[in-house]
Parts: C-alpha cells; sequence; structure tokens
C-alpha cells in the first residue's frame, strides 16, 4: 500500500467521497465508540464462527502496523470479541483501528486506550475460547453489507465507514480533493450573503 495513497486518503473528507459513489458504504448501524477519529489503512478481514475467541488472536498475529481489523461476526450481534485486552494487543501491532460487524465490549477501556473501533454497540456478552474450525483469517468477509477483502483500504471517521479497492480509492481521490478545495470558497460566498440562487447547482 502506497503511503502517498492513505496520506491522501487522510486530508479526504470522507463524504465528500459520497458524492461521487454509490458502492462500498458501510452501514450507518456501524459507528466509532470513539469521538474525533480518522481512519485510513488496509484491511485485516477475520471471519468469527459461533462466537469462537481464538479465531481473533490469529488475526492479531496477522496485523501490521496501518493496518484496520475487519471483524465479520457472521450475524452474531450479541457477542463481544473485542475488549481491553484485544484492543491492547491491536494498539502493540500497530494496528489503526478495528471494525466489527457486531457489538464490542469495555467501551471506557477502549476509549482510555483511544484506539478507533466501530461497531453496532456494546455487550457484556463475549466470545469464548472455543478452538473452533469455522472461522478463518485473510478472506473475504461482510461488513455492514459490504465485501470486504483483504487488503481493501478501510476509511472511517465519526461519519461512518467506507471499503474501498486501492483502485477505486486511486480513481476517487484526485475528484474528492478537488471538491473538498472549492469548498471553503463556496461556504464564504453563502455566509457573506450572496444570493443562493447564483451558488446552488439548480
Amino acid at each position: 500500500m502506497s503511503p502517498a495513497l492513505l496520506q491522501e486518503l487522510s486530508d479526504v473528507s470522507y463524504p465528500t467521497i459520497g458524492h461521487f459513489l454509490e458502492d462500498g458504504f458501510v452501514s450507518p448501524s456501524i459507528q466509532s465508540l470513539l469521538a474525533n477519529v480518522k481512519i485510513a489503512g488496509p484491511a485485516v478481514t477475520v471471519r468469527i464462527a459461533d462466537h469462537d475467541a481464538t479465531a481473533m488472536n490469529h488475526a492479531l498475529l496477522a496485523l501490521r502496523p496501518g493496518d484496520v481489523l475487519v471483524v465479520d461476526m457472521g450475524g452474531d450481534h450479541q457477542h463481544a470479541p473485542v475488549g481491553a485486552v484485544t484492543a491492547a494487543a491491536a494498539l502493540a501491532q500497530g494496528a489503526a483501528g478495528v471494525v466489527v460487524d457486531g457489538v464490542a465490549t469495555d467501551v471506557l477501556e477502549l476509549r482510555e486506550a483511544s484506539l478507533p473501533v466501530f461497531a453496532r454497540g456494546t455487550s457484556c456478552l463475549t466470545t469464548k475460547r472455543l478452538h473452533g474450525t469455522g472461522s478463518a483469517v485473510n478472506v473475504p468477509v461482510h461488513c455492514g453489507g459490504v465485501q470486504v477483502n483483504p487488503g481493501d483500504l478501510v476509511l472511517g471517521d465519526d461519519n461512518g465507514l467506507i471499503i474501498l479497492s486501492p483502485e477505486a480509492a486511486r480513481d476517487v481521490l484526485g475528484k474528492a480533493l478537488a471538491s473538498d478545495a472549492a469548498e471553503p470558497a463556496i461556504l464564504a460566498r453563502i455566509t457573506s450573503g450572496e444570493p443562493l440562487a447564483s451558488i446552488l447547482a439548480l
């Protein structure tokens, strides 16, 4: 993953991307548990079957600095696979964040750790060390209605999450940066009292 591409994506306002694309937008039910966050990094994926906590440990070992761990719970929105220990381990690996299509736990500890975690909510019910065989790491998964492949780019902030292939990210980047650059002048024209009919696209 090009560091320059990641830096430019970090500079883009993610809602601006929504002006140009329709696909890749994760369900708004999955939101950041922290405030004032912004992440951009390649996905390491894990599919967790039968609330098996062991799969998460394998996924943590696969993380490299800057990665975003994306967790597919297979529709289980009760068992939390992420908590204080998981977050500490992800931080130790240099992760940029964790995204769970499900719930998380230890929310106070997660906020103190300052690791961006996106989830559908919180729960006291957690995954268990079951050593099952149905889970897998770095396989295509689904998160909030979007397919996520290992290496896809995960973009997230307080507004929500976007999943893009590196190619799709490069294609939209220039248009999004140009739109962001033009926005301050438009806002200034509005606040100056200029008639809206001369500003807004009609």
